[in-house]
């Protein structure tokens, strides 16, 4: 006769998924914060290398400023994803989703704000950009400075 394996009960399956995915939030928490320290210190490089590269300063503040407000955005986006993970995998109660639903509002018109005053003009009224096609043309426009 074959030995029986242990079923788990399912208290302890929920205690585990439970478990795993406060991690997985964790990850996405840490991620977010990896991304905007790193964030912060390609943004001064890139401002000094367009303001070397242009002689300009007003050509490092631009690059600065457009990289940092990208890094913010990319680093709210994946904020939010953790909120997600950690409300409707971890503790999806009516308080926790109310929770989430103010944050979400709150970057929401974070990232609108960081969007517009990025671009200089409303979502609508342009292509659609990501955090990460921010820094991708802060990148382009401090390594190549003439051609923005």
């Amino acid at each position: 006769m074959a030995p029986v394996a242990p079923v788990m009960a399912e208290s302890e399956t929920a205690t585990t998924f439970t478990s795993v995915m406060t991690h997985v939030a964790q990850g996405f928490e840490a991620l977010g914060a990896v991304v905007l320290v790193v964030g912060v210190v390609w943004s001064a490089v890139l401002a000094v290398l367009a303001w070397r590269r242009s002689g300009e300063p007003r050509r490092g503040y631009n690059a600065l400023r457009q990289a940092f407000g990208g890094t913010l955005l990319l680093g709210l986006e994946v904020l939010v994803a953790a909120d997600l993970i950690r409300t409707v995998a971890v503790a999806p109660t009516l308080d926790n989703v109310l929770v989430l639903g103010l944050i979400v509002l709150i970057r929401t018109f974070l990232s609108f704000s960081l969007e517009t005053e990025i671009e200089g003009v409303v979502p609508w009224r342009r292509a659609m950009a990501s955090g990460a096609s921010t820094i991708k043309n802060a990148t382009g426009a401090a390594v190549n400075p003439g051609t923005r």
